[in-house]
């Protein structure tokens, strides 16, 4: 597709979930509080969430075997469980961590006309009732695989949203909106290196609540680096 001029560009606000729009970590919050209320071994279950979540931080997280293991406690007691227990989850974990300082952020770019799209390594279960709640109706999470009774097999459907997953899941989104990177002018808010993909195919890389090591290139490159909270 022929780029367009950039003046008559589409502007397209992007923003990670967890530690950017959020000073949690979804995914791992809903696997604590599975815990909590009982759905887990608390012992063997806390080792293990915590030993993904280094492996996440270090950007050597095998994604198809820590979905398996986040959505299992919810897999196995079925949709109307599940949806009650995240309900719950949404009361007591998320709503309290949501900032006004990270909604003012999405409605500037809502109101001035941008598309805003969350774009997120976590899984759709648990982040698509988050999207709903920060206002944000586009969500691109990681999709999981439904069986035959339309619930979930514990696997991942088609490309999972992470690390450079999140660049082809966002070129299908442009895609599927008859729309290529040079058609629009694409902000990104991330606070980790894992997402340096998707970093360096934007316009605007900025730097949110930022890592260690994210902070330190954000600086050398002269990228803008927020801290929302």
């Amino acid at each position: 597709m022929n780029p367009d001029p950039p003046a008559s560009r589409p502007r397209l606000a992007l923003f990670d979930l967890d530690h950017t729009l959020l000073p949690i970590d979804s995914d791992y919050e809903w696997g604590e509080f599975t815990t909590r209320i009982g759905w887990n071994d608390p012992a063997e279950f806390s080792r293990r969430n915590a030993e993904f979540f280094a492996h996440y931080q270090a950007g050597t997280l095998d994604v198809h075997d820590y979905v398996r293991f986040a959505i299992d406690a919810a897999r196995l007691r079925g949709p109307e469980a599940a949806a009650q227990a995240h309900a719950r989850f949404m009361r007591e974990v998320v709503e309290p961590a949501i900032r006004p300082q990270a909604l003012a952020l999405l409605r500037q770019h809502q109101q001035a006309g941008d598309m805003v799209v969350i774009v997120t390594a976590t899984n759709e279960f648990v982040t698509a009732p988050i999207a709903q709640a920060l206002g944000v109706p586009e969500l691109l999470a990681v999709q999981l695989e439904r069986g035959t009774d339309g619930w979930f097999t514990g696997a991942i459907s088609g490309v999972p949203s992470m690390r450079a997953g999140k660049v082809t899941r966002m070129e299908q989104w442009l895609a599927a909106r008859q729309l290529g990177w040079g058609n629009v002018h694409s902000t990104f808010y991330s606070d980790s290196l894992n997402d340096l993909p998707l970093l360096e195919k934007v316009d605007e890389p900025v730097a949110t609540n930022p890592d260690v090591r994210l902070r330190a290139l954000a600086a050398q490159r002269g990228w803008r680096i927020l801290d929302l909270f």
